[in-house]
């Protein structure tokens, strides 16, 4: 099985070698071709160690490639850990990556950077492989950071935009303050426990459940919960966790793959997984998972509600996801890994499907992304409006759908839960199920229905998307619908994680929901009697309300509530906040040193300082040598009468 570890990891990394260095050579067929093949190929592989590892009897594989660095009694390894945990991982990044690939064909067809466009994705691919099959904090924090330098690539792709450079340098500043916190808990896990080997550390961190550390004099600190929230900063910054939410709605200035790709169903991700990868750590921190339950339930609710005054059809399903990261990261602070990671895989499915139906409604309309200039696209685009519908229902939590079984089970473990701030979470899990139908309805009914309102000329030329383009659509449909029913009863109330995630027998919400659930359909019928329905069945009406029969109200609202509206269009002010005080703050500082360190310190006293006293006390030397031996004579007798004044009174 190593063989084929080694191919799923390595198979897109060699592809984005020889298209980026060869991009010319290969062609934009051969660029294709080459790096769509590598993930396929990975995906096809992946899903067999899935049906090996999950499905089979075959144990969970650790397996070390070779020793990076020995020095002394560290030993830097890079190395697989392939179980059920890393096994779905696998399937879920290969799959919506090569849907992407795909995807990318039809998407990109005119654009001039194709080549260089397929090498980045495929890099990406790579990288959060290592990052998923990693048995170590240091292979994880490669794959962690080389996550984020694509990343940048990609928000950055069309570098000729002012915006685009704007938006791929913010995320790069805010995943490195996250990433900051990540290095800094990697640090302390190899201080207190002398390894960044997985099974090494799980294994001892029982044994310093008691132990404490000094963050603040005087104020002990357990070493355990300062480890987890140092590692759950990392995942703030890397899952968009409120406040370091900011970079993700701006990284729609990448194009739509990419959004699909890294923003909606894997690079987003990575903090939920490598919390549920780090559970034996952060079940031994009761104060860690309230926490993460408080940050997740603020994501979710105020993130939701950003999406209600959106116009651009992306950033409304970047909010979208922000909200639904908000949900996994819920999951985790109420113990439910398993749920966490069922919803991360759904949720993988409909909403890179959503991101890729914005896609194909940009190119019908010749790139407008404003919903105010849409419409009745139905009309015109009849195979991009029904996986649209799938992915919409599946995002609401309708009942059957994909992400109705995820998010109903996250909205019973938070309700099961008794961690410190179970109540606000529940609250504000229960409320985003109403945000979440009435943004998302209004997206649909705008894009998709009600009256057309855009000009003559883009109705001439409106027509669906080429097949390569819808293709991959209808493929992630599938899961979109499916996935939740086939994997309710193995991923939250069986056996299928293993020994992969642990969970503390008094924080095992999922067990005691175990003894209410009697199957798939119960739980699909269960659901029309139950709260969220009814919340998501009031978000559709009021946004059918809104947008179809009543569209003159939403101006009449915004109007009435005009402080509450543009607070919300000023995204809580985090923008503001950050780039007048934060930015502006760091510049200003910036140019202080510079003035005064810089300039008058080093330049003025250092530098400039010294020289000028050398070149004053060398005119003044100078002068002294006149050349004039009855002047040097008589120096010397008095210099010989100092010294023997010196001496006699001496």
């Amino acid at each position: 099985m190593i063989g084929q570890l080694l191919t799923i990891v390595l198979a897109p990394l060699a592809a984005s070698i020889v298209v980026g260095l060869f991009g010319k050579q290969v062609g934009r067929a051969g660029a294709h071709w080459l790096t769509c093949g590598a993930v396929g190929l990975s995906f096809v592989l992946s899903l067999l160690v899935f049906r090996a590892i999950v499905l089979g009897d075959t144990p969970p594989v650790e397996h070390t490639l070779y020793t990076w660095l020995d020095s002394g009694a560290l030993r830097f390894e890079i190395g697989f850990l392939v179980d059920q945990l890393t096994a779905t991982m696998m399937v879920v990044v290969t799959f919506v990556s090569w849907m992407v690939h795909i995807y990318t064909i039809g998407y990109m067809h005119d654009d001039p950077g194709y080549q260089r466009f397929f090498s980045y994705i495929s890099l990406f691919t790579f990288s959060m492989l290592m990052l998923v099959m990693a048995n170590n904090f240091l292979q994880l924090f490669f794959g962690w950071e080389a996550v984020g330098l694509v990343s940048y690539l990609l928000i950055g792709f069309w570098f000729q935009r002012d915006s685009a450079i704007f938006a791929n340098m913010k995320a790069f500043l805010v995943n490195r303050v996250g990433d900051l916190g990540f290095l800094l808990g990697i640090a302390a896990v190899l201080t207190y426990f002398g390894s960044l080997d997985y099974e090494t550390v799980f294994t001892l961190a029982p044994s310093l459940a008691d132990r404490t550390m000094t963050v603040v004099a005087g104020q002990p600190w357990s070493v355990l919960t300062v480890i987890c929230l140092l590692l759950f900063v990392g995942a703030m910054g890397k899952s968009a966790q409120v406040p370091l939410h900011v970079w993700l709605p701006d990284s729609m200035e990448g194009p739509t793959p990419i959004s699909a790709l890294i923003h909606a169903a894997t690079m987003v991700t990575a903090g939920i997984f490598m919390v549920a990868r780090m559970s034996p750590l952060f079940e031994l921190s009761a104060t860690a998972l309230s926490v993460v339950l408080v940050i997740g339930a603020l994501t979710a609710f105020f993130m939701g509600l950003l999406g209600l005054v959106q116009h651009d059809i992306k950033r409304v399903v970047a909010y979208s996801t922000l909200s639904q990261l908000g949900y996994m990261t819920v999951a985790l602070g109420a113990s439910a890994y398993a749920a966490a990671i069922f919803h991360l895989a759904t949720h993988a499915f409909f909403k890179a499907l959503l991101f890729l139906a914005a896609g194909s409604v940009i190119i019908g309309m010749h790139h407008q992304q404003d919903m105010r200039q849409m419409g009745h696209l139905r009309r015109y685009m009849p195979i991009t409006w029904i996986p649209s519908l799938i992915g919409t229902l599946a995002l609401i939590g309708f009942p059957g759908f994909a992400g109705f079984y995820s998010k109903d089970a996250i909205i019973e473990a938070v309700h099961a839960s008794t961690l410190p701030g179970h109540g606000i979470a529940y609250a504000a899990v229960l409320s985003g199920v109403f945000i979440t139908s009435l943004y998302s309805f209004r997206l649909y009914f705008l894009v998709f229905h009600g009256k057309e309102r855009f000009d003559h000329h883009t109705r001439d030329h409106l027509h669906e998307s080429p097949a390569v383009v819808w293709l991959p659509l209808v493929a992630l449909a599938v899961p979109s619908i499916v996935s939740g029913a086939l994997l309710i009863a193995p991923m939250l109330f069986g056996d299928y994680f293993g020994e992969a995630i642990f969970v503390s027998p008094e924080h095992d919400v999922l067990g005691e929901m175990a003894h209410h659930f009697h199957g798939w359909l119960a739980f699909a019928l269960h659901g029309f009697t139950q709260l969220p329905f009814l919340l998501a069945l009031a978000g559709f009406i009021v946004a059918w309300l809104l947008y179809l029969v009543r569209p003159e109200l939403p101006a009449r609202i915004t109007t009435a509530c005009g402080p509450l509206y543009r607070l919300l269009v000023a995204k809580y002010g985090f923008d503001a906040f950050n780039e007048h005080v934060l930015a502006a703050g760091s510049r200003l500082l910036g140019r202080t040193l510079w003035q005064a360190g810089d300039r008058i310190l080093l330049d003025g006293v250092l530098i400039d300082g010294s020289a000028g006293f050398v070149a004053r006390t060398a005119a003044l030397l100078r002068r002294m040598q006149s050349g004039y031996l009855y002047h040097y004579a008589f120096a010397m007798i008095l210099g010989l009468l100092a010294l023997l004044g010196y001496f006699v009174h001496g």
